[in-house]
């Protein structure tokens, strides 16, 4: 089962100028800081945090309200659960993949491709419709995305097989897939995971092991397999014809660069902002197309 993706967007610096605010711009911050913590459930312990993180909930909602204020970039930023975290803080807590470079990849030697004698790819691709992907999941501040985008890529085939979608377990790769590479909450690696679930004679399902958000003790006794794999394998690296073959069979396990500030508050549109050559989170590739000014783009499930 392929991992990597390419990072072929044009990448964007971004200057942040910072003014000190009337006490009326103040007080209509405090007012949008209460709302957002009324929304996402968010209390803090004593004054001294609220002034903490108040601070950067104001930084960072005045650069999304510039950026979605200036020159149109082809996606807009949003005030989500993320906004009183700092760039640092929103890596550590939700970026799980085990760090590789192209240039590491790119030495790493090159397999047989079953997609690679397709010769003809659709134009537009999207398997949300074909009912082979299930609603978003989210990690929380879990370092396990590599479990999130191996059991999607799982779901995916699975579905695709035997004609039936279900939901399977991150938390038992989160729990019992440490032997090896993968390390729970600290990280982990797709690969692994698939190497894992092949040995152990499949995955159970999510309802049978929900997942907790942490780590726990192996739980055998409840991982009765709803879904097994034969195998997996890599997509050729720094090869996207390769990719899209593959993408337009299944959902496809890949690992992206997500650490950037414009990632962590993406809300829509074609995301064209940081793009580095360190991966060091992972998604599944659920589609792929092209929008009406003609850019391409990749459909990514996230977590």
């Amino acid at each position: 089962m392929p991992k990597h993706v390419l990072g072929l967007s044009p990448c964007f610096v971004h200057l942040d100028f910072t003014c000190p605010l009337s006490p009326l711009n103040e007080e209509h911050m405090l007012k949008r800081h209460e709302e957002w913590m009324a929304m996402h459930g968010r209390v803090y312990t004593d004054s001294a945090e609220h002034e903490k993180l108040f601070a950067i909930f104001k930084e960072n909602v005045e650069r999304i309200d510039a950026f979605n204020n200036g020159v149109e970039k082809g996606y807009k930023l949003g005030v989500n659960k993320f906004a009183d975290l700092t760039n640092e803080e929103f890596r550590s807590l939700h970026i799980g993949y085990k760090c590789q470079s192209f240039e590491l990849m790119s030495n790493s030697k090159p397999a047989n491709f079953c997609h690679g004698k397709v010769t003809a790819t659709p134009t537009i691709v999207d398997w949300r419709k074909k009912g082979v992907v299930t609603s978003v999941k989210d990690q929380s501040s879990c370092g396990c995305c590599w479990a999130f985008s191996a059991v999607a890529a799982i779901e995916g085939i699975t579905a695709l097989k035997k004609g039936k979608l279900i939901l399977l377990s991150e938390q038992q790769l989160v729990d019992c897939d440490i032997n090896g590479e993968n390390k729970g909450c600290e990280g982990g690696f797709m690969d692994t995971a698939f190497q894992f679930i092949k040995s152990n004679h499949g995955l159970t399902s999510e309802a049978n092991y929900p997942y907790q958000g942490s780590e726990g003790a192996c739980r055998k006794k409840e991982a009765n397999p709803a879904a097994t794999i034969t195998g997996y394998e890599d997509v050729p690296p720094n090869n996207e014809k390769a990719l899209l073959q593959a993408v337009a069979n299944q959902p496809v396990s890949v690992a992206i660069e997500g650490s950037g500030w414009s990632f962590q508050f993406y809300k829509s549109g074609v995301f064209l902002g940081e793009c580095d050559t360190y991966l060091d989170h992972a998604v599944t590739l659920v589609g792929y197309g092209t929008n009406s000014d003609g850019t391409k783009y990749w459909l990514a499930k996230n977590s």
